[in-house]
């Protein structure tokens, strides 16, 4: 990334700022702003994460926030309450209260004398959660949001649920959570009181899976804030981008789909990151990008900024398969709207085993296939980081427990934009069971890199608010709409459907193992298609090149260690993905502050007993300065039965080598049909 030292307007920093809310509490920010602000007042743009802007995104903060102020804009850097040296507890993800502080906070930053009047809301992941959740509340100073790697629909698409199977990130990002939520603010900010605030935050929440298993089906819980159930709420302009290695590509369209307002969409090859530090690469001149459009909605500026196509997307060339990429080869594509006129929907009929030609008669032969708990070892992360390497591996092992069916080789490039569609009529021996669909482009050496996929837990397969249990040998129609992607299969390849009743640890299994029988006279697969027309393309250059300020100074004190380690027992037949991510011990140079971090993740299984399988995450967070050092370490532990879930949760705080505080859970909960 090229680092941008010279900028249309000089910055000041306030490091540390009291923005009071309704009910007294009082959220810390850091704002950086142009100097003139303070006789030709600006915009002002709100980041609103509960990640801590003290230390944990300081670096990152420091590479986009004064390179907007530095174009002219109030960039306020805000801890939602019970985070970093905000006052409170958070004790759940996008509360009403959160949503409330964060109308408080916009209302408070354009009553400043630096800001013009006029907000914008900007983030990833939670920071673009929050944009858009609070644009849904009609703030009167919200003119606009730019948002990456976000969901409209918190039960269907974000980390807890998928076709109505619960996934392991349920647990891991709860025991990310568990984490953030107990750490202490820092004594050079808020004085002695750290402790009690510290204390407050420790008492006062608990393992957020807790309240997540009580909710297993699409209730009034996950409704609350799920910008889809009223689209039309949303009335400021959005910028919305994501990544195909994300998991949270597929708001990107719906948005574009469903949203009247001028709307801009972005899918590059990218994990969790923002365009401009995107991984794989190639990652854009994002920034640029997003100047762009503050200054035309929030200076009013005819820059060209709604012209082109309303998406532009990274059409991915075919790769082998890999844990990793570095970069993704490929070509950027437009469209002018969504869904796109250019996207020709094709559908396959299922024959036993193979794809069939589209206009084939083919045998209703049953199909039954019962996969083993090790099919989705090699599934990767629901949501990739690129660090460490968590993208699916060679689909060849997964397929050996699956039900495979394979296209005809193809003779010319096929490309694909958009969502898959996976029609069976299919058969149960079990109440509860689910069905994993994978797509995956096959290498004329056999090697196999998936595409994408979907899941539907079957007693979902009308309703995720009043899921029913299946009756045993009947015939249902049911339909997966896979992840939305764009894929080109280049000749001598072939498309490859695969099913599979499992697919731990990426999903929880159901409470049995089940026999799905298909029965292909009633089954297909539908693929968006894209004809390669020369008119369609875009030419030229798309984006400059990735910029920033220069990131702040730190300084490496212990390195990191990133590792994603498959293994199996063949003596007790015990089954475990272990993951680790530890950042090392990192100083801040500027602030004098010394911050280690380090997780664990750990899924297991013995054999094919469905009820053995086990999730577990331990997270260790310490913060060191001269003398003064605090350290949380907590442990999730989620177990089941054929009937219940398990939890069991520490939390452990220390001051130096001394434990001051230690809190225990245990409970369960009864399956609902999960």
């Amino acid at each position: 990334m090229r680092e941008v030292r010279s900028l249309p307007y000089e910055i000041t920093v306030e490091e540390h700022v009291w923005i009071p809310v309704s009910d007294g509490t009082r959220l810390a920010a850091k704002i950086w702003r142009p100097v003139s602000a303070d006789h030709e007042p600006v915009p002002g743009i709100c980041e609103y994460i509960p990640y801590r802007k003290r230390d944990l995104t300081a670096v990152r903060d420091s590479v986009h926030h004064p390179y907007l102020a530095g174009h002219g804009y109030a960039c306020v850097r805000v801890d939602l309450r019970g985070t970093g040296e905000s006052e409170g507890v958070l004790t759940d993800e996008y509360v009403e209260q959160e949503q409330r502080d964060a109308e408080d906070v916009l209302a408070w930053i354009a009553a400043q004398p630096w800001c013009d009047g006029r907000t914008g809301m900007m983030g990833i992941s939670w920071g673009a959660f929050a944009a858009l959740q609070v644009a849904a509340r009609k703030p009167p100073t919200l003119r606009a949001i730019v948002i990456s790697s976000f969901t409209d629909d918190r039960y269907s698409d974000d980390f807890h649920y998928m076709g109505g199977c619960m996934l392991s990130d349920n647990l891991g990002e709860a025991g990310t959570m568990f984490a953030y939520s107990t750490l202490p603010p820092d004594p050079a900010l808020v004085g002695e009181r750290w402790r009690d605030m510290w204390r407050e935050r420790i008492e006062g929440v608990g393992p957020w899976v807790d309240t997540w298993l009580e909710h297993q089906r699409r209730d009034e819980y996950w409704c609350h804030a799920s910008v889809c159930e009223s689209y039309s709420d949303v009335q400021v302009p959005v910028l919305a981008s994501s990544g195909w290695a994300d998991g949270y590509s597929n708001a990107v369209t719906r948005l574009l789909a469903n949203l009247s307002v001028p709307r801009k969409g972005l899918i590059g090859p990218w994990s969790h990151k923002y365009p401009h530090l995107g991984e794989p690469g190639p990652a854009i001149g994002y920034l640029q990008e997003v100047v762009r459009w503050w200054d035309h909605w929030l200076k009013d500026r005819d820059n060209g900024v709604m012209d082109g196509p309303m998406l532009l997307t990274w059409m991915q060339d075919s790769v082998p398969p890999s844990t990793s990429y570095q970069e993704r080869p490929g070509r950027w594509v437009g469209e002018p709207q969504w869904p796109s006129p250019h996207i020709d929907w094709r559908t396959y009929p299922l024959a036993p085993h193979r794809i069939a030609r589209r206009d084939e008669e083919v045998a209703d032969t049953p199909l039954p296939v019962e996969s083993p708990l090790s099919v989705g070892q090699f599934a990767g992360k629901w949501a990739s980081y690129n660090a460490p390497p968590d993208l699916p591996y060679d689909q060849r092992e997964e397929d050996g427990g699956s039900l495979v069916f394979d296209g005809d080789e193809l003779t010319e490039t096929c490309e694909i934009l958009g969502a898959p569609k996976v029609r069976l009529e299919l058969s149960v021996d079990k109440p509860v069971a689910m069905v994993a669909a994978r797509l995956s482009d096959v290498h004329p050496d056999g090697r196999a890199t998936r595409v994408t996929y979907g899941m539907l837990n079957l007693t979902h397969r009308d309703s995720h608010h009043d899921p029913q249990p299946l009756e045993p040998g009947k015939r249902y129609q049911v339909e997966l709409e896979l992840n939305g992607v764009a894929q080109a299969f280049p000749p001598g390849h072939r498309i490859r459907l695969s099913l599979s009743t499992s697919y731990w640890p990426l999903a929880w299994p159901a409470p049995e193992p089940a026999r799905l029988t298909v029965h292909p006279k009633g089954s297909s697969l539908t693929l968006p298609v894209r004809p390669i027309r020369e008119s369609d393309e875009v030419t030229g250059p798309v984006f400059g090149e990735p910029e920033g300020s220069p990131p702040m100074t730190s300084t490496v004190l212990r390195p990191g260690e990133q590792r994603w380690t498959v293994s199996r027992d063949l003596v007790d037949y015990r089954s475990a993905l272990e993951i680790v991510k530890d950042s090392g011990t990192v100083r801040l140079d500027d602030i004098d502050l010394e911050v280690s971090r380090r997780a664990y993740e750990r899924y297991s299984s013995v054999a094919d007993d469905f009820a053995s399988v086990r999730g577990e995450t331990k997270w260790s967070m310490t913060f060191a300065r001269g003398d003064w050092e605090a350290r949380t370490e907590t442990h999730t532990v989620l177990a089941c039965t054929p009937t219940e879930f398990v939890l069991h949760a520490t939390l452990d705080g220390y001051e130096g080598a001394q434990r001051v505080f230690s809190r225990n859970w245990q409970r369960r909960f009864p399956r609902d049909l999960v």
